[in-house]
């Protein structure tokens, strides 16, 4: 079995931490680097349900999205909910590893992922990184249907691949125009508005769009945009990472066992619709 630190080498050769944000929190949280890795679990969130099913799983290391501390602690006391976490892990013996805003920026990364979940054909990135090249990587992805759909049908199309969730999917726009070309950005997009106004796609799918920030960007072209759940737009790359590792792993003769959650970590738990609505 490989020690923690060849798995998290391997990890890092895939979403280098230097391309993280500088605001961002990735890397491993807790975890032994010496212990020995046999099962791995990949989510979203690092919130105590995901915690709670790697202990039942037995999991040696829990990969996830999201950072447990994004702003820094003076303390992981089992009196909240944070702490309680790593409380948690440590007594477990798991270890807990960050891919965040790195592995955003990666190729493959967390906007490819959305963009095979809904068949669609990656161009480029929509931002692209200014240290690569190749012109591969870099902050959401602008793709192409296969074939035109309406805004109509490709919303269906998004709601039918995604996981199912509270929210289901946001529509602006006239639900009759042809979508060809669409930029994807998953988790919240909506500070990327000029690139997808400057990439000149016919929708933009996102997550935690904001009301000025969409109203704005209607009033600037005739633009449809597809709001789904943060999560929910997050969780497709949990499996391809988890493929990614698993490929590491058959090459290195490791035999990890490699999981992934498929717990609903979107706070959105219930939706009621306003009477009369448009649906």
């Amino acid at each position: 079995m490989p020690r923690l630190s060849e798995v998290i080498a391997a990890l890092d050769a895939l979403w280098p931490p230097a391309s993280a944000e500088d605001w961002d929190a990735v890397g491993t949280v807790c975890g032994d680097p010496d212990q020995e890795v046999s099962r791995v679990l990949f989510a979203v969130d690092p919130v105590q349900e995901i915690v709670d099913e790697a202990v039942k799983l037995d999991a040696d290391l829990l990969v996830t999205h999201h950072p447990l501390y994004l702003r820094g602690t003076t303390t992981v006391a089992a009196s909240n909910f944070k702490g309680r976490v790593v409380h948690t892990l440590i007594k477990n013996d798991i270890a807990l590893h960050v891919a965040h805003t790195n592995a955003d920026r990666a190729d493959p990364g967390v906007s490819d992922a959305l963009a095979g979940a809904l068949d669609l054909r990656v161009v480029r990135p929509l931002v692209q990184d200014p240290a690569d090249a190749d012109g591969r990587r870099g902050l959401g992805r602008v793709c192409e249907l296969d074939h035109p759909l309406t805004v109509r049908e490709f919303a269906a199309r998004v709601a039918e691949r995604l996981p199912a969730t509270a929210q289901g999917i946001r529509v602006a726009g006239d639900p009759e125009a042809l979508v060809r070309t669409v930029a994807v950005s998953g988790g919240s997009g909506d500070s990327l508005f000029a690139d997808v106004r400057a990439a000149g796609v016919d929708a933009f799918l996102t997550a935690d769009l904001r009301h000025h920030p969409a109203s704005e960007a209607r009033a600037h072209s005739p633009l449809a945009l597809l709001d789904a759940a943060h999560w929910a737009t997050e969780w497709p790359w949990c499996e391809l990472a988890a493929a990614q590792l698993d490929e590491i792993s058959d090459r290195h003769g490791w035999d990890l066992r490699v999981h992934v959650s498929r717990t609903v970590t979107d706070p959105w738990n219930s939706h009621s619709p306003s009477p009369g609505a448009p649906n």
